[in-house]
């Protein structure tokens, strides 16, 4: 079913993503990315959860995996690639808070599916013209991510650093 190749590219895709997506929960903080602006529907654009601050040190953290995940496997095109698997991580996490926001769920509160699936799906959106993305490394990525979420978030709530299990 699945090839080296199909998990070679979902590691090649993961790494950065996974970086990417975790570091605004440890760094983030400050100003929020919508300013406090509303959308036409008179709620929030993303809400405070979304911040400056996050969102640069996600990509930053996610591109210095990225540089790792090159020089590792001395492949430079993969720096190219886990940069945009980083900002569409982080693009990807943004649009899943402007649905919630216009579903009218408060942040932090879960959208099952949306939340474990919006940051990997845009990291693949974005890494797919670079890389040869695989329908197996796709379904690798989404069967892994879910569980990996779950039991992340876990670890950050009893770490405190999250405010809801979810």
């Amino acid at each position: 079913m699945f090839d080296l190749s199909d998990l070679l590219i979902a590691i090649y895709v993961a790494i950065p993503t996974y970086v990417a997506n975790s570091t605004p929960v440890l760094l983030g903080g400050g100003a929020p990315i919508d300013q406090g602006r509303e959308f036409v529907d008179g709620r929030r654009i993303l809400g405070t959860n979304k911040t400056v601050k996050g969102f640069a040190y996600g990509l930053l953290l996610g591109s210095v995996a990225a540089l790792a995940e090159a020089i590792l496997f001395r492949n430079y095109l993969l720096l190219l690639a886990g940069i945009f698997a980083s900002l569409g991580a982080l693009l990807g996490d943004l649009f899943g808070a402007f649905l919630k926001r216009r579903l009218d769920i408060p942040p932090g509160h879960p959208l099952p599916v949306v939340d474990q699936l919006d940051f990997i799906l845009g990291a693949l959106v974005l890494t797919s013209p670079l890389l040869n993305v695989t329908v197996g490394a796709v379904l690798i990525l989404v069967m892994a991510t879910v569980p990996i979420h779950l039991f992340s978030n876990a670890i950050a709530y009893i770490l405190r650093l999250k405010k809801r299990l979810w």
